[in-house]
């Protein structure tokens, strides 16, 4: 039953990768099921050495290298509030470090200050730094290095 001893090695090789998480062990117990399909078709021993070989190779060769460069590049877009950090506001009502109110992406904000000593007036074009919760903390625009 040398299908069997395939699947085995698909375990251990799957164990492996969970621990290790470098994406090799994981293609390599592919490669093995691959290999105990094979086996349970009836090939040979050397047949099933060489679809093992072969998927191997088209799995550390093809598939880990774009693994790896969609799991570097991040994710490409921000989602809930932290879309709105970078954003610019409009000033709706003083802002000071306790308390204000700003109007971004076309809703009202509570806000606050990033500096607690700036106070900005109602009309100013302000940054958003940060947002804590429901509050955006925000930076005067001009005051931008």
């Amino acid at each position: 039953m040398p299908w069997l001893v395939w699947l085995l090695a698909a375990g251990v090789l799957g164990v492996a990768e969970f621990f290790t998480l470098t994406l090799v062990f994981g293609l390599l117990a592919g490669a093995a099921l691959v290999a105990a399909v094979v086996a349970g078709v009836g090939v040979g021993v050397f047949g099933q050495l060489v679809v093992f070989a072969a998927a191997a190779a088209a799995g550390l060769v093809v598939i880990r290298p774009v693994a790896l460069r969609h799991m570097a590049q991040g994710p490409l877009t921000r989602e809930g509030s932290d879309a709105l950090i970078g954003k610019q506001a409009e000033v709706m009502q003083e802002v000071t470090a306790t308390h204000g109110l700003i109007k971004l992406s076309g809703e009202e904000w509570s806000a606050r200050s990033l500096d607690e000593s700036h106070v900005i007036p109602v009309g100013a074009l302000v940054d958003v730094m940060e947002i804590e919760g429901a509050t955006a903390v925000v930076y005067p625009r001009e005051l931008l290095p």
